[in-house]
Formats: C-alpha cells, sequence, structure tokens
C-alpha cells in the first residue's frame, strides 16, 4: 500500500482551505484518509492562522514510508521553520 501526504480541499467557492492529509494512493483526495495532521489557508483573514502542521506527526509518517506531494514538503519546511503563512 503506497501512501502519500497530500493536500485535500474544503470551505466554500472562491475561498480554499486545505487539510494535510495522510491518505492510500489509491483514494481520491477528498475521499478516505488514514489521518489528518493540519491545515493550510492560502489566503488567511484577520487572525485565521495560513499554516498549522503538526510536524512531529509528518516526520513519523515519512519515515515510516509517506511520500509528501512537492507543495506538502514545501509547506511541512515552512512548518518546521516556524512560519505561519506560506
Amino acid at each position: 500500500m503506497a501512501v502519500v501526504i497530500r493536500l485535500a480541499r474544503f470551505g466554500s467557492t472562491h475561498r480554499p482551505k486545505y487539510r494535510v492529509t495522510v491518505a492510500d494512493q489509491r483514494d481520491c483526495k477528498e475521499g478516505r484518509f488514514i489521518e489528518v495532521i493540519g491545515q493550510y489557508n492560502p489566503s488567511p483573514k484577520g487572525k485565521e492562522l495560513g499554516l498549522k502542521i503538526d510536524v512531529e506527526k509528518a516526520k513519523a509518517w515519512i519515515s515510516k514510508g509517506a511520500r509528501p506531494t512537492d507543495r506538502v514538503a514545501r509547506l511541512i519546511n515552512l512548518a518546521a521553520d516556524g512560519a505561519t503563512q506560506a
């Protein structure tokens, strides 16, 4: 079973928000997932957080063989550096 760490979109029209999920590669993007490890809001307003990822869980999944997408890998690096927005 190939496990990936990817973004799953939620939110309303023209206001996207994403969950950072760990899922089986064969499941659809917004379908079943194993675990939610964070959230990403590309355009936060007010006091909303832009990026919130549990870096320890992400590293644990990567050590078990999960492959992050390119965008998620960049977001994990930003979260590890302490950035709150991407």
